[in-house]
């Protein structure tokens, strides 16, 4: 059984990602609202009531603006730590909140979550690893640097949602202050195209097939510069980059098999459906 994966938006406006397969499926982090979460899953083809739980990497604004009303509407079990739900400003019904600690696997259905910690400017941050059926898909977002629990989990990946937050020519260049400067490039900010780069190129192992570059910055990167870093050093790795504004296609993930693309997954069905009122 293969999994689904798909942004449904990454950037400092606004983070969540869907990883499924076609029982079950968890959103990692929920920056969007939820009517906008609503609106990208549709154009997915993606039905919302398989997502059975969402899990918080912290408590920035762009990673749970929508985990509120979302979690409420859809009766969502939310896995989160007990500091960063302290920190979040709001509170989330008793009966939803489940909690975690590094790398103590959480099952949900079929799926395997890993959480494992990373250096971040948040009070207990987390990476995941979201497992199925001998597929591992890393969402590894929002770090300083790669400590030795993100190389670790970077090579398990056979896809990754891999942090590339800016380019130090333009942070350095650009317009912010010099302790906004210092702390995005500090061990506890965001990963440059460099890093993320250096531990692409490094730690990539046979079984990854999918690299999809996050988290860039509106104002310190740019997806032209991202995409022709990587691309360079892909050696077979497909290479997408995840937008700050919409969803990425919905791709499917198999062990040791080309990642397939299920941009018109949907249509697909609907053609499907349309033929077989022919057949009678």
């Amino acid at each position: 059984m293969s999994l689904r994966i798909a942004s449904l938006n990454s950037g400092s406006n606004a983070n969540c990602y869907y990883i499924g397969n076609s029982n079950e499926a968890i959103f990692i982090d929920a920056g969007l609202s939820c009517r906008e979460t609503e609106k990208r899953m549709k154009r997915l083809g993606l039905d919302i009531s398989l997502v059975k739980a969402i899990f918080i990497s912290h408590e920035h604004c762009d990673h749970i603006a929508g985990l509120q009303v979302l979690s409420k509407k859809y009766r969502l079990p939310v896995y989160i730590t007990n500091n960063t739900l302290s920190n979040c400003g709001f509170e989330i019904e008793k009966e939803l909140v489940f909690s975690f600690v590094h790398s103590k696997p959480v099952s949900i259905g079929e799926l395997s979550i890993i959480p494992f910690i990373k250096s971040h400017d948040a009070h207990d941050p987390h990476s995941f690893i979201v497992s199925g059926n001998a597929i591992h898909i890393g969402v590894i977002t929002d770090i300083g640097y790669a400590c030795r629990h993100v190389i670790k989990h970077f090579r398990l990946c056979d896809a990754v949602f891999l942090e590339s937050n800016y380019c130090e020519q333009m942070l350095s260049d650009g317009p912010y202050t010099l302790s906004l400067k210092k702390r995005i490039s500090s061990r506890k900010g965001h990963l440059s195209n460099n890093q993320a780069l250096e531990l692409f190129s490094k730690h990539k192992t046979q079984h990854l097939q999918l690299l999809i570059l996050s988290h860039l910055s509106q104002n310190n990167n740019h997806p032209d510069i991202v995409e022709k870093m990587f691309r360079e050093h892909a050696h077979g790795v497909k290479v997408v980059i995840a937008s700050r504004y919409r969803e990425t296609e919905l791709f499917s993930i198999e062990r040791d098999r080309i990642v397939k693309s299920l941009k018109s997954f949907k249509k697909i069905k609907e053609n499907k459906a349309q033929l077989s009122l022919f057949d009678h």
